[in-house]
């Protein structure tokens, strides 16, 4: 009885929990900071009166593995969610752990990208597409690293036994902004680098 009171206070009148309704509301306000960005990018294309310019730079293979690695991460987080909520914390670990690598990789790939701009001459200060594609693109790059650490700190408790199948929502949050990040890069990699003027 004191236990079910003490979950009672936890739901809305929604019937969702207080602390997934807190990330759905999170998330919505973050889709308006990527609508900002990509609204900026796109107000912009084509504008810039000096290079490099996107078909200067752009390996759109390379750019295809990356987009697809992370969205196999997507995958694998379903799979956590999954494995914890039939209660296989060993399952659980591997597949954080596997999301946590993947989006590890992918932060790799962008990390190589921006050096290779670089080195063409691309900064936040070259032009209109060097400055709205590297602050839509770092601040997609800055969440996906907080993703990649959420997934280790969970991974680093499930290690220490602080996880268990009642903890499953943990897992589902983590996976809600995960799943976030990556329908975001989907929008990002076909509206920026697909879709050329």
């Amino acid at each position: 009885m004191a236990q079910a009171a003490a979950t009672d206070h936890l739901e809305t009148s929604t019937g969702l929990d207080n602390r997934k309704l807190l990330m759905w509301l999170f998330l919505a306000s973050d889709c308006l900071f990527f609508g900002s960005f990509i609204a900026a990018y796109l107000l912009y294309r084509g504008r810039s009166v000096v290079g490099p310019y996107p078909e200067d730079l752009f390996d759109i293979p390379f750019t295809s593995v990356s987009a697809f690695i992370l969205l196999m991460s997507s995958v694998t987080m379903v799979l956590a969610l999954a494995a914890i909520q039939r209660g296989n914390v060993r399952n659980l670990r591997i597949w954080l752990f596997t999301t946590a690598m993947l989006g590890t990789l992918f932060i790799a790939g962008q990390v190589f990208e921006f050096t290779e701009f670089n080195h063409e001459g691309l900064s936040l200060s070259t032009n209109l597409f060097g400055t709205t594609f590297l602050v839509l693109t770092g601040f997609h790059g800055a969440h996906v690293t907080v993703g990649v650490l959420i997934l280790l700190s969970l991974f680093v408790v499930s290690m220490r036994g602080g996880i268990q199948q009642k903890d499953s929502l943990a897992i589902e949050l983590a996976g809600l902004y995960w799943h976030f990040v990556d329908i975001v890069w989907i929008v990002i990699f076909t509206l920026v680098y697909l879709i050329q003027p």
